[in-house]
């Protein structure tokens, strides 16, 4: 639960500690460090979190390129040769599945002059730089560099490696030289759970990039709670709108929605059981490096899907499921991703920072690889709810871009059912005062 707050006059709005009622920007004379030091617990954040300069090169420098951020589906990359680039500021990555057919990664940049080597996506048999077209193999080494001394040592000059995991065919990166090393232990806790779902197996059905007009973290937290789902008629169609609540939060409003998502998990929880694949709720969001979140969802009445009135929006159920009717597992990894895994499809969304108030969120819809559109599936049906929600978010985001960039913004309270709103930037501020050596706040 989010921590409790100590009532404050109604009389005007209240600045956190160290900082103005209402008035010009903190930006003028504030530092980052300052404004991270006096971050006030169960409060929002200060409108420079959404809009400094300073503030965007840090989330890049220390929360970006420091931590594991996922990239792409393994489906993306499914054959040797097939990769995709990833742009983290300054920096650009190659993502390629190699002739081992395992997925590695690289710095974009040529050995040689720095040229960048490869755009967006596609296929290669081998790199080669388009300047002066020196080679490289798919595990980045060296093949070919025209004209070069003799002496010269191929074997000094392979492509700069990244960290890179494939979590049950979900792909993350760290540009860091030493990357938090419980990545592992957390795959150790997930991946049981994905391994029915064979994403390493699955299929693209659409990818589609969504410019936001907002801060990466003002998305990030949208996403973090569901004490706006009223404003989502698609979405809680099927979709409990109850997110993030527990038995104390619930209004007399909410009861009845309470206790059909009660019955509805007790009775998923016995099905899953006799399947061999028991629910398993564990949250981790702000307790270590990589913060992550699984919890199985009940869908709504007879729902299968994200779908208005509940059908399964694939007939080919994906990987090993043997019921349509599976639920949700909803899962978070800190600092940009989150994903929904269904009995017909799976749900992929990740957000990368493009500027200090815009952001691009990617959201990857992956089906059973013999599933044909047209026949199995229907595209727009299959993404209707989700492009709507998608939507109707984005707008919601910009309007809060819009309301930090205010002079008369400040921070407000967060509500008991935002608690994963709270964990979220828990987690980021921990990175930010690690970064600046500052004292943990109570």
């Amino acid at each position: 639960m989010t921590a409790q707050l100590t009532p404050t006059p109604e009389t005007a709005p209240v600045a956190p500690a160290g900082s103005s009622t209402p008035s010009a920007p903190t930006a003028l004379g504030t530092s980052a460090a300052e404004l991270v030091a006096r971050r006030r617990k169960g409060y929002s954040l200060e409108g420079d979190f959404y809009t400094s300069r300073e503030i965007y090169d840090l989330d890049v420098d220390v929360v970006f390129s420091k931590n594991w951020i996922f990239v792409a589906a393994a489906a993306e990359i499914p054959e040797a040769g097939d990769y995709v680039t990833v742009d983290i500021g300054k920096a650009s990555v190659v993502v390629v599945r190699d002739d081992d057919d395992e997925i590695t990664a690289f710095h974009n940049v040529c050995r040689h002059r720095g040229s960048r080597l490869l755009e967006d996506k596609g296929f290669v048999g081998n790199i080669v730089c388009p300047y002066h077209r020196w080679t490289y193999a798919l595990d980045g080494s060296l093949l070919h560099a025209e004209s070069q001394p003799p002496g010269f040592d191929k074997s000094c000059f392979s492509l700069h490696k990244v960290h890179v995991r494939n979590l049950a065919g979900l792909v993350f990166i760290c540009l860091a030289q030493d990357a938090p090393a419980d990545f592992d232990e957390v795959a150790k806790i997930v991946e049981p759970h994905l391994r029915p779902y064979q994403l390493d197996k699955a299929k693209v059905a659409r990818q589609i990039d969504l410019p936001e007009a907002g801060n990466w973290k003002l998305v990030m937290e949208n996403n973090r709670e569901c004490y706006h789902c009223d404003g989502h008629p698609e979405l809680i169609s099927a979709f409990f709108p109850i997110f993030g609540y527990s038995a104390e939060d619930i209004t007399p409003r909410l009861q009845p929605i309470w206790d059909r998502y009660t019955a509805a998990k007790e009775a998923l929880a016995e099905k899953r059981v006799a399947q061999g694949t028991p629910l398993c709720d564990h949250q981790e969001l702000d307790t270590r490096p990589v913060g992550f979140q699984l919890e199985h969802f009940p869908l709504e009445g007879e729902s299968k899907s994200f779908a208005a009135g509940g059908a399964a929006l694939c007939s080919k159920l994906i990987g090993d499921v043997k019921d349509a009717a599976f639920g949700d597992i909803s899962m978070h990894l800190q600092p940009n991703c989150w994903f929904h895994f269904l009995g017909d499809h799976c749900i992929a969304f990740s957000v990368m920072p493009t500027s200090p108030t815009t952001s691009v969120l990617r959201t990857t819809w992956l089906v059973n690889p013999d599933a044909e559109e047209g026949t199995d599936y229907d595209l727009e049906s299959l993404c209707a709810t989700w492009n709507a929600t998608n939507d109707q978010d984005r707008t919601l985001v910009t309007n809060t871009q819009i309301g930090c960039s205010d002079p008369a913004y400040v921070p407000g309270p967060y509500s008991m059912v935002e608690d994963q709103v709270e964990a979220f930037v828990n987690w980021y501020m921990t990175r930010l005062r690690e970064h600046l050596g500052l004292e943990a706040t109570a």
